[in-house]
């Protein structure tokens, strides 16, 4: 579990008030997808940090432009590459990705894909980025203290890397 003290000393950078909004959407997350152990929560608050910047942005920077005609992505509409560029904590990409996250959390295929915006409120930002890590094994991964590995199923390299174990490094000793 982790309290607004202990998302502060993880993301120091970031105002409390920021990271306020945050504690109770992870807790509930974490719960609701195993992510219960320190092992498994350091390394998810990990990668959530750094995949927002310390909790500050659940939208990709980027214009999403890069992502239109994406076949891998589901994109072959006009226009949803833009739409479906990342949200949430773990930026969720492409039609076929938020198509995926609607069934699994609502039963329902276009829950965010006709409102990607709800992919970035934290606390379906939260629940998105739980369903992923525990649909990809990740918490098997942090059990094993494979960090390396987790950060290439989130991000597909290791982009960031070193930001990414900064932040895990606070998050063992914050959660130990």
């Amino acid at each position: 579990m982790i309290t607004l003290e202990g998302l502060k000393a993880i993301c120091p950078r970031t105002k409390a008030g920021r990271l306020a909004i945050f504690v109770e959407p992870l807790n509930e997350a974490m719960s609701e997808f195993e992510i219960n152990t320190p092992q498994r929560e350091a390394a998810f608050i990990a990668q959530a940090a750094h995949e927002t910047m310390g909790f500050v942005h659940l939208k990709e920077i980027g214009s999403g432009a890069r992502y239109e005609g994406r076949a891998d992505l589901g994109n072959d509409e006009p226009g949803e590459g833009v739409a479906m560029k990342g949200h949430g904590i773990f930026q969720l990409t492409g039609d076929k990705n938020f198509q995926a996250a609607g069934v699994a959390l609502h039963g329902d295929r276009d829950w965010y894909r006709y409102n990607p915006e709800l992919a970035a409120e934290p606390l379906e930002a939260c629940r998105i980025a739980g369903w992923y890590w525990q649909s990809n094994g990740l918490n098997e991964l942090a059990d094993a203290q494979n960090f390396r590995k987790i950060s290439i199923r989130i991000n597909g390299g290791l982009n960031g890397y070193a930001d990414r174990c900064a932040y895990w490094e606070r998050a063992k000793e914050t959660l130990a």
